[in-house]
């Protein structure tokens, strides 16, 4: 007779008395988790969070109430989570788990570790630390209504990077100063605009007109003289912004007067670029205020910020904001910064604005506050019942982990809609490691396609190692058969070096480059592809293979994707691999959308693929479905019976 305490095996039960776990995000997701956790027996459990509680967070985040505002999550949740079960012992800690205390050595103390994390970064690490400690994962994340558990095992499953997630999507700078043709360009613009004027200024942000788009092959000393920038609006001149928005004294119709009139007036004398596209109408602050319509301007029905202003009525957010935003700044003393945030109102207030007034001037409708908010904060609205589902099946599957029975073990997704089997939830069988892994293969290697003559040493420990493939304290040595070290973690040692080029140091066609991050136990090989130019505005590129590997034949090849979450509560599980079609039962279109870095994208572009895997419950195939990064997008399903997933990305 088989013991029972509650619904679990007493040996199972004994198990999860005893046994320590890391919660890693105390978020939509962590709360719900912390709270099944307590409830279904856990004792020791370790919480992580670096973040502190917003108002937004309320609506979903169940442990946390108002007067918690401000407070850490990981200790507040802490709190509540022992009012649940007052024997628990949990520890919170307010810290980011990329800390270096947080080494390989306290993962070894946990026999589980489960995300539920907000950005890749993060995910790759502690991706790379449960491999480097051999401890099992349970990946999560929700997107609206989407949401999805996954299992990660040294040596038996797919890790979080052994499919490449897709990057982020980033647009020219030409597109963003000059040629805005969707109102995320404008967005994008707005933002970089409250960095150059409030906050801390980024030569790559500039939202100046850009004299060097080759679209517009101007002649300048021919046109200058048709810029009629206006002498009396504070004597615009080809300077920093905000130097001259400081040397007016941050005035809101000066500003807006530059931005709106002077500037885009600068933009008419590049003909070229107006030859193909509707050319942008400048606006005048005087010539607004004398024909502003009071009943234009009246609020209409329905909630504030999903109203539309009118012309004016930005113009007056935007002279708001501003003298809001300068008296902040001003208040914080010399050489001080802001930061955006889109849960602060003076700051969404001014992107808002800004971003609307950009879009009439270049002929696109208008956006709500809501709408602008939700693609600069690059918010997919999160839904309570998603997380607390995903929440509950996180659980089963640890239940699994715990029992021993890691190849019961299933990477299950949450749609949206009944599929025709009639389920929502999706079980999938686990996919086994990529050989070809940059992070799990037993000899990590890449191929990197840069110019040795202009990437610098910074640039390749910032943007490549640290940005690209989620290092945190990368050791650089050259295989030169002098062992000359690059770049070292140790402070001091190398920083002479951050200027230089590449080839300065020999690097050239076919170098190798021995990356270690002793943080995070692992080793990558780099090889590096000398090329002379790349495309506009790329530094780098990332070769899938190293070159002495060719890719395995394939004859059909699926769409490699990930999931994010919106406000926050984000995910993006790793098992997504490649398979062969077998048939023309389970095809599947996907509809992929990327979205630029804090801002959503409109741009899709759709692929169809097919998948097979063995269904869990009725052990008949069924197309395992990829998962979405940052954004969702719902797949069309197929006209044929049998088990069609909705596809997402």
């Amino acid at each position: 007779m088989v013991q029972l305490v509650g619904s679990l095996r007493k040996e199972l039960a004994d198990s999860l008395s005893t046994c320590k776990v890391l919660v890693v995000g105390a978020g939509g997701i962590g709360c719900e988790l912390l709270k099944n956790l307590v409830l279904t027996g856990f004792k020791n459990i370790e919480v992580i969070d670096l973040d502190t509680i917003d108002v937004s967070n309320l609506n979903r985040q169940f442990l946390f109430q108002k007067k918690h505002v401000g407070k850490s999550k990981a200790q507040v949740a802490k709190e509540s989570a022992l009012q649940f079960c007052p024997t628990a012992n949990i520890t919170a800690y307010h810290d980011s788990v990329m800390n270096p205390d947080y080494n390989v050595e306290f993962f070894r103390k946990f026999v589980l570790v489960m995300n539920a994390l907000d950005n890749r970064a993060a995910r790759n690490h502690v991706n790379r630390m449960c491999l480097a400690a051999d401890i099992p994962l349970i990946e999560s994340g929700t997107a609206g209504y989407l949401g999805q558990v996954t299992v990660i095992k040294k040596g038996m499953t797919e890790c979080y990077e052994c499919q490449p997630k897709p990057t982020q999507k980033t647009f020219p700078g030409c597109t963003i100063r000059n040629t805005p043709s969707e109102p995320i360009h404008c967005i994008v613009w707005a933002k970089y605009l409250f960095n150059q004027l409030f906050g801390e200024e980024d030569a790559d942000q500039e939202v100046s007109p850009d004299t060097a788009d080759p679209e517009a092959a101007w002649n300048p000393e021919e046109t200058a003289a048709r810029a009629t920038a206006s002498d009396k609006d504070g004597d615009i001149k080809r300077v920093s912004t905000k130097d001259w928005a400081r040397s007016t004294g941050y005035d809101p119709v000066k500003l807006f007067n530059k931005l709106f009139k002077d500037d885009i007036m600068y933009l008419l004398t590049m003909d070229k670029l107006w030859k193909k596209r509707k050319a942008p109408t400048p606006l005048d602050w005087h010539q607004l205020e004398n024909s502003a319509c009071p009943q234009e301007e009246s609020p209409g029905s329905g909630l504030k910020d999903q109203q539309v202003l009118g012309v004016w009525g930005h113009c007056q957010l935007f002279q708001n904001s501003v003298e809001t935003l300068s008296s902040q700044l001003r208040e914080k003393g010399e050489g001080a910064e802001l930061v955006w945030d889109k849960d602060d109102p003076p700051a969404m207030d001014f992107v808002t604005a800004a971003a609307n007034l950009r879009m009439h001037i270049f002929s696109m409708n208008m956006k709500s506050r809501f709408d602008v908010k939700s693609m600069a904060g690059n918010i997919i609205p999160a839904i309570a019942t998603t997380n607390a589902v995903i929440a509950g099946l996180i659980v089963l599957e640890a239940l699994k982990v715990l029992s021993g029975e890691l190849e019961s073990c299933r990477t299950i997704f949450l749609n949206k809609c009944p599929n025709l089997r009639k389920k929502l939830l999706v079980p999938c069988v686990l996919d086994p490691p990529c050989a070809n892994c940059y992070v799990c293969a037993s000899k990590p290697e890449v191929t990197v396609k840069l110019n040795v003559h202009k990437t610098v040493v910074l640039s390749l420990q910032d943007r490549i190692l640290k940005e690209r493939f989620g290092m945190v304290a990368p050791d650089v040595q050259i295989e030169d058969g002098k062992g000359t070290i690059l770049i070292s973690s140790e402070e001091g040692e190398t920083e002479a070096n951050n200027g230089k080029f590449l080839a300065d140091f020999g690097i050239r066609n076919g170098s190798r480059l021995q990356v270690d991050d002793f943080l995070q136990d692992y080793t990558l090989l780099v090889n590096i592809l000398h090329i002379e130019e790349l495309e506009r505005d790329v530094e780098f590129e990332v070769v899938g293979e190293a070159p002495d590997k060719a890719p395995p034949p394939q004859t059909n090849q699926e769409e490699v994707n990930s999931i994010t979450n919106g406000n926050k509560d984000s995910a993006q599980p790793s098992t997504s691999s490649k398979a062969p079609a077998e048939d023309d039962d389970d095809d599947i279109m996907i509809v992929d959308s990327d979205e630029e870095e804090g801002a959503s994208s409109s741009s899709a572009a759709t692929s169809s693929t097919k998948r097979k895997h063995s269904d869990a419950e009725t052990g008949e195939t069924s197309a395992k479905r990829p998962r979405t990064d940052q954004s969702s997008a719902a797949a069309a399903p197929t006209d044929n019976d049998d088990d069609d997933i909705i596809a997402l990305d």
